[in-house]
C-alpha cells in the first residue's frame, strides 16, 4: 500500500521551492499538490493529459477553454487534455490535489 500525507507533500513541495510536488508516479496517472498563493497568477499552459483538480482549501476562480466559475473547498474539476486552464481571482491560498490520467510527462 501506497500512503500519503498531505502535510508531508506540502513541506517537500515548500522545501523544493515548487508550486508543484508529485507525490505519486504509476503508468495510468500520477497525483500532486498544487499551491498558488492568494493574488498569485497560475503559470500553467495546456497538458497532455487529462486531468482533475480537487480543490482542498482555498477560493478562486478556474477558466477552462474560456468558461470560469468560482472553486471552493470540495470542488472538482475535470480537464481534458490540450484544453487551456488557468485559476485565477485568488482569493485565498489554493490548496489542489491534482491527478493526471496517464502519467504526467515529465
Amino acid at each position: 500500500m501506497d500512503a500519503f500525507e498531505i502535510a508531508d507533500v506540502e513541506a517537500s513541495r515548500v522545501a523544493a521551492g515548487r508550486l508543484y510536488e508529485e507525490f505519486l508516479r504509476v503508468g495510468s496517472m500520477s497525483a500532486g499538490l498544487y499551491v498558488l498563493e492568494a493574488g498569485a497568477t497560475d503559470p500553467q499552459t495546456p497538458h497532455a493529459q487529462d486531468e482533475i483538480y480537487h480543490v482542498i482549501s482555498g477560493r478562486a476562480q478556474i477558466e477552462v477553454d474560456g468558461a470560469s466559475r468560482a472553486v471552493q473547498p470540495g470542488s472538482v474539476v475535470f480537464v481534458a487534455k490540450g484544453v487551456d486552464h488557468r485559476f485565477h481571482s485568488i482569493k485565498q491560498r489554493l490548496e489542489l490535489l491534482v491527478v493526471f490520467a496517464p502519467a504526467e510527462s515529465s
